[in-house]
């Protein structure tokens, strides 16, 4: 369950804040640059959220799976893809604040990368119904 709820969290949070978010407060008249600079607060603050649910997910998936399946599974390499897109998008906003568009393609990685592990199984889980316990 704790798989499950980190994943809504920040793979929902990512896509709610650019699909949702921005847009409608384009639409109900707020000015543009008060927009991008909403924009540019809450991604930061949801980019670093995210690495903690990550973090938080790779130890669910070594704890079920073992520390292997960081690079042998798909579930583990997408984490491990998601947590450098989170690393870059830092790397890039504070080391070169000139490179906008390197930052929105690590956001648009992050997004995508938890997009692909959301169609991916929950680990331990193997998709039976569970025994009955006596």
């Amino acid at each position: 369950m704790l798989w499950q709820l980190t994943q809504m969290l920040w793979v929902g949070g990512v896509w709610l804040l650019h699909v949702g978010l921005l847009p409608v407060l384009g639409q109900i008249g707020l000015a543009p640059l008060l927009i991008e600079e909403i924009g540019h607060v809450l991604s930061a603050l949801l980019v670093g959220f995210s690495a903690v649910c990550i973090v938080l997910q790779m130890l669910v998936l070594v704890r079920a799976e073992g520390l292997a399946s960081l690079w042998r599974d798909m579930r583990g390499q997408l984490l491990l893809m998601a947590l450098y897109a989170c690393a870059m998008y830092f790397v890039v906003r504070f080391g070169l604040s000139d490179a906008e568009r390197w930052q929105l393609f690590s956001y648009l990685v992050l997004g995508f990368s938890g997009l692909v592990l959301v169609l991916q199984p929950v680990p331990g889980w193997s998709g039976g119904a569970r025994e009955a316990r006596p």
